[in-house]
């Protein structure tokens, strides 16, 4: 079930057409012209944290110098970890394809070994690309603190939303937030979407690309929409699959994600007693039976060897599942059992979206995700906002409703910036977004935000469940996408995909 299940959440990570102009010779770079030199990947982890049992001997790691501050190019230089899998066709090559797989905090480098399976049309034509962006694992990651104290911030509760519970949070973040700065200040206020995005500009560049062709996921569709905005004239094919809209404030991206995870749940919930689940005979008491367990469990954790299953691990785990509807059996097995007193399999889910391996340690996912979040936006809420925030969540899901990402970054210790929110494309060639209607974590209503900032963008709409179109079995996005990538043909404005 583990095997599984590691493979499924890694699928939540991923008509008409007209022929895509030949894209102009690129007129702008970031300077670099360092080269990569790739060897033998040695230390891949799988979603559990474990390495591949047999790896692959073809696929090739490597390294790149970046400036860490790209106001002093020749100052010091980080190492950005990137990995390769090579064209396997004998036809003509399309140079190199690279990808980002959301977070922000995902291991390009892990995701990618772990997805090639699904991308044999792409790596028929290109070297597929991925990286660990700066702050992220191999590439100068952010740590903020040991394994014991990973364990205790990823265990908060969220509810009672009474002041106990806000002081717990607040003295959570503050402690936090201050050993991240002990442990990674250095590179704090280096990393962020702007000087990732600079990174890829390098990246091209070391592979001997004119232009960037990209596939960006989640946060990759920001990352993706910045470089298109740093670098127009730099744009090869770019598809931008469940994306972000980098306008959005910290209480209107909490709103929005609690509205699109309380969905996909009510959604879980109808194919869970459809199919006559342990949960409930029916919706209403399915919903009542977790909400009570989760409750149950403010006072009572499970114990799950020589750990326990917290409130706020479970909902943790309940929101991993919710990202693919390939993970919702096994959420509704893992319920189920935690109904009878067995928190293995939510204590799994949580782990999974957490980074936290079976030996206690952890990946830099959910220290990388606030460093990068933080500095990528100048808004530092108020106690009152924050609260307020969390009220208005909490009406529409007292499961997933919380404060969001505005009480950590309230107490971040560096600046951030609003260079990153703001889009515009113009003078690149032509982007394709794709936006999918059950998307719980990235909802549509952004999707056709994000295409009219970018200028240059046309939208897909994928009618299905889940966090990601293209890697979501749709037959139809998949093949509108690699259609775009490999011969160049756009989709036509309004395509539409139905649900797998």
């Amino acid at each position: 079930m583990r095997r599984v299940l590691a493979a499924a959440l890694l699928m939540t990570a991923a008509a008409g057409c007209s022929t895509v102009p030949a894209a102009e010779p690129a007129t702008q770079s970031t300077g670099g012209t360092d080269t990569i030199n790739w060897g033998p990947c040695t230390d891949i982890k799988r979603p559990d944290g474990e390495p591949p049992a047999r790896q692959d001997a073809s696929v090739r790691c490597g390294k790149l110098a970046v400036p860490l501050d790209y106001a002093k190019p020749d100052g010091e230089k980080i190492d950005l970890a990137l990995i390769k899998l090579q064209a396997t066709g004998k036809g003509k090559k399309l140079g190199s394809m690279v990808f980002n797989f959301g977070g922000p905090g995902a291991s390009g480098v892990d995701t990618l070994d772990q997805a090639g399976k699904a991308l044999t049309a792409l790596r028929d034509r290109y070297d597929l690309i991925s990286f660990d962006p700066r702050g992220v694992e191999r590439s100068a990651g952010v740590r903020c603190g040991d394994n014991a104290e990973m364990d205790r911030f990823t265990a908060l509760d969220t509810l009672p939303a009474d002041n106990k519970t806000h002081q717990e949070t607040e003295q959570a973040n503050k402690q936090f937030a201050k050993l991240c700065e002990q442990n990674s200040g250095k590179i704090l206020p280096y990393i962020g979407t702007v000087n990732a995005a600079r990174d890829m500009d390098r990246i091209r560049a070391a592979v001997g690309d004119p232009k960037l062709n990209y596939v960006g996921m989640s946060y990759g569709t920001q990352l993706g929409a910045v470089y298109a905005t740093e670098f127009p004239k730099n744009v090869g094919r770019m598809v931008l699959d469940a994306p972000l809209d980098p306008t959005v404030s910290f209480e209107q991206r909490t709103l929005v994600q609690t509205r699109g995870f309380q969905r996909a749940y009510e959604s879980f919930l109808r194919a869970c007693v459809k199919n006559k689940c342990d949960l409930g005979a029916d919706q209403t008491t399915a919903d009542a039976n977790v909400e009570k367990l989760m409750t149950q469990l403010t006072t009572q954790p499970l114990k799950v060897g020589q750990r326990e299953l917290t409130q706020g691990l479970a909902s943790t785990g309940v929101a991993a599942a919710l990202y693919s509807e390939m993970t919702w059996p096994f959420l509704e097995q893992a319920l189920s059992e935690a109904l009878k007193g067995r928190g293995d399999g939510l204590m799994y889910l949580a782990d999974s979206y957490t980074g936290r391996s079976e030996d206690g340690s952890y990946s830099t996912q959910m220290t990388s995700f606030p460093a990068i979040t933080c500095v990528d936006t100048s808004e530092r809420p108020s106690v009152a906002e924050i609260r307020r925030t969390e009220a208005a969540a909490m009406k529409i899901s007292p499961l997933f409703g919380s404060e969001g990402s505005g009480g950590l970054c309230r107490v971040w210790p560096v600046k951030g910036s609003d260079q990153a929110r703001h889009v515009n494309a113009t003078g690149s060639a032509p982007i394709m977004v794709v936006g999918g209607k059950g998307d719980p974590a990235t909802p549509y209503e952004w999707a056709p935000k994000l295409t009219a900032q970018l200028k240059t963008a046309t939208l897909v709409t994928y009618e299905g469940e889940g966090h990601g179109a293209y890697l979501s079995g749709s037959r139809c996005v998949q093949g509108l996408v690699d259609g775009f990538l490999i011969d160049g043909k756009l989709p036509a404005k309004g395509t539409t995909c139905p649900a797998a």
